[in-house]
C-alpha cells in the first residue's frame, strides 16, 4: 500500500503534450524520472501509474488519462476518507501565479480550476495538499500579466511551452521534488515553510 499519492493534472493525448494546461502532468513525469518510475497503464483507474520510493515512503504517482474535468474519477477509488486525503498531493497549472513560480497550499477552493474541482468532488474534501504552478506571462520586472477574457485564457492554457520555458520547468521541478521529499519525510507544514 502506498503511503502517499501524488497526482499530476493534464489532458491525455499527443495534441495536449507540452501545453501549459498539462504543467502538473509534465512536472510529475519529471519527478518520476528522478526516481526511475516505471509507468503502467491502469485501466481501472484510467491513469498512468507508477510506484516509487521517496526516502522511507512508498509514493503512488498518478497521471489521469481522463480529461481534465474528470480527473477525480482516477482518484476516487484511492482516496475514500479524509484521513487518506491527508496523504494526497495534486500538482496543477495556475493562472493566478506568474510562470516560474509555484506555491504549496492546503484546504483551499479550486479557484475555478476544473481538474481540481473534479478531485474535490470525488474525494469529498478540500483538505489535501496541492502545488500550484504559475503559467501566466509576466512583465520584465516579474509582475503577473494575467490573461483577460475567455479567448486569452484558452490561448494561454492551451499554448505550448517554448524550449527555454521547459528549461525553467526543469529547474522548478528540482525545487518541487525537494518540497515533495520534505512532505513525505516530515510533513506538509514543514514543506510549506521551506518552499513557499
Amino acid at each position: 500500500m502506498a503511503n502517499y499519492i501524488f497526482v499530476g493534472l493534464g489532458n491525455p493525448g499527443s495534441e495536449y503534450e507540452g501545453t501549459r494546461h498539462n504543467t502538473g502532468r509534465i512536472l510529475l513525469a519529471m519527478f518520476g524520472k528522478q526516481y526511475d518510475a516505471e509507468w503502467k497503464d491502469d485501466k481501472k483507474l484510467s491513469a498512468q501509474v507508477a510506484k516509487v520510493k521517496v526516502g522511507k515512503s512508498v509514493v503512488l504517482l498518478i497521471l489521469p488519462d481522463t480529461f481534465m474535468n474528470n480527473s477525480g474519477n482516477s482518484i476516487k477509488k484511492l482516496v475514500a476518507s479524509s484521513k487518506q486525503a491527508e496523504k494526497l498531493l495534486v500538482i496543477y497549472d495556475d493562472l493566478d501565479l506568474p510562470f516560474g513560480n509555484s506555491k504549496i497550499s492546503f484546504d483551499k477552493s479550486s479557484g475555478g480550476h476544473k481538474g481540481l474541482e473534479s478531485i474535490i468532488r470525488a474525494v469529498k474534501t478540500k483538505k489535501f495538499a496541492r502545488i500550484r504552478v504559475g503559467i501566466s506571462p509576466k512583465t520584465p520586472s516579474g509582475k503577473i500579466k494575467k490573461p483577460n477574457g475567455e479567448e486569452a485564457v484558452m490561448k494561454t492554457i492551451m499554448g505550448k511551452y517554448k524550449p527555454e520555458e521547459i528549461l525553467t520547468l526543469k529547474k522548478l521541478s528540482k525545487k518541487i521534488a525537494g518540497a515533495l521529499e520534505v512532505f513525505t519525510s516530515q510533513d506538509l507544514e514543514k514543506a510549506m515553510s521551506e518552499f513557499n
